[in-house]
């Protein structure tokens, strides 16, 4: 069989699969159950062009790895081939732990377990099917090689993962203010000490870099919408998770139904290889198919957040710079509770409120190092005379509020 294929891509253009393993690894039901993941889960109510898939992106970020190697090659940097093709996979295989809806459900289906974590333990998965030929890449992914640059192209300031989800969520929202260059920041890259810098030429493309990502946080991954439509999601599963394990099942598929009656933790994935496997069944089709059934349940709660969510009857939000008082909230509660005719516990599921955070570089957890032409190594930050990157550098922080269209609620009490 010719397993030397080639993918069309919508924002690179072609891409070739150059690897048999890799092939081999693509067509597993595990990585192709990524093909019904969106990568922005419901962003796609805000930007109806947002419909990729977290498979588009692994594919897209395993591309960028290629030629961010092939350009540390072409500067005498020494990638033997078995650790290019590792490298490969790790970031191939970086996102293969999201759960349906990506980030929105990571805390709500599997409590307190990040998908980091999921993606090491369907890759030791992957692993043991694969006569453990992807023993490096899993070292590469938990940065226990050591060379740490191979890691730092998977997961750092300045990744290849990052690379391709701002290039590949710009073009697909059609949010133009995402668009970095690309070309210019991989042809710049470079390894000094193990690890990756970036030569002083490059500079300004990563001050773009950093301010598009600044700039698509606010306009798409934490637009105000798409936050009300996520809480809204979020509180639908955690309604049927309290019917499930009260003994009042609602209508699931059995890999669903399995995370809805139980409140696993990540001890119970080590002890249980079926449980990973079962994980691994999971995807934005299992939410949907069941959301459609739950619009006629006889749980009110359940059937009309999800009518809401069908129809896009969304919540509306309210942002401020300020947290909520208790007060507020109390207001709201009781608002809710006479206006929907609801018990105090049962209000819960009709608003929510936190907060949000944007924050396009952290220098404290790892700098991005520029490589001067005297070869001096400095911070971004003391590089060049770039003021913003200190504005860049500065979390900024949003309380949030969301609650029913038709509820009145005195928001100065």
């Amino acid at each position: 069989m010719n397993k030397k294929k080639i993918f069309n891509d919508p924002v690179y253009g072609f891409i070739t699969i150059k690897s048999d393993l890799i092939f081999d690894i693509i067509q597993h039901p595990i990585f192709q159950r990524l093909r019904r993941i969106k990568q922005l889960g419901l962003t796609e109510l805000i930007y109806p062009g947002a419909h990729h898939t977290r498979f588009h992106h692994a594919i897209g970020a395993m591309h960028l790895m290629s030629r961010a190697l092939d350009s540390l090659r072409g500067k005498g940097i020494e990638v033997s081939d078995h650790e290019y093709e590792q490298a490969q996979i790790a970031v191939l295989l970086h996102d293969i732990g999201h759960g349906p809806f990506s980030h929105a459900l990571e805390f709500s289906l599997l409590k307190g377990i990040k998908h980091e974590s999921i993606s090491f333990l369907l890759m030791k998965e992957l692993n043991n099917q694969f006569s453990n030929e992807l023993s490096l890449a899993i070292k590469i992914f938990q940065n226990t090689y050591d060379r740490q640059f191979f890691h730092q192209l998977v997961s750092s300031q300045l990744d290849v993962d990052r690379l391709d989800y701002l290039k590949r969520d710009s073009f697909f929202t059609g949010v133009s203010e995402g668009s970095i260059g690309l070309e210019r920041i991989i042809s710049m890259l470079n390894v000094v000490d193990d690890r990756i810098v970036v030569e002083e030429k490059g500079i300004y493309s990563i001050e773009n870099f950093l301010n598009a990502r600044r700039l698509m946080y606010w306009q798409v991954y934490l637009h105000k919408t798409s936050v009300s439509a996520e809480k809204m999601l979020i509180n639908l599963i955690l309604r049927a998770k309290e019917l499930t394990m009260a003994g009042k099942p609602v209508q699931a598929s059995n890999s669903l139904n399995l995370f809805l009656k139980n409140d696993f933790v990540l001890d119970d994935f080590q002890a249980d290889t079926k449980l990973i496997t079962a994980f691994g069944e999971l995807d934005d089709y299992d939410i949907w198919g069941a959301i459609k059934f739950w619009q006629d349940s006889e749980d009110r709660i359940l059937a009309e957040l999800s009518q809401k969510i069908l129809k896009r009857d969304l919540f509306k939000i309210k942002l401020t710079n300020e947290p909520l008082t208790k007060k507020s909230l109390e207001v709201l509660r009781a608002s809710l509770v006479d206006q929907f005719d609801l018990r105090q516990s049962e209000a819960r599921y009709f608003f929510a409120h936190g907060e949000v955070t944007n924050k396009a570089y952290a220098p404290e957890s790892a700098s991005i190092e520029i490589l001067t032409k005297k070869g001096k190594l400095l911070n971004i930050a003391e590089a060049a005379e770039l003021p913003n990157i200190k504005a860049i550098s500065k979390i900024v922080k949003k309380f949030y509020l969301c609650f029913p269209k038709n509820v009145s609620l005195p928001l100065n009490s």
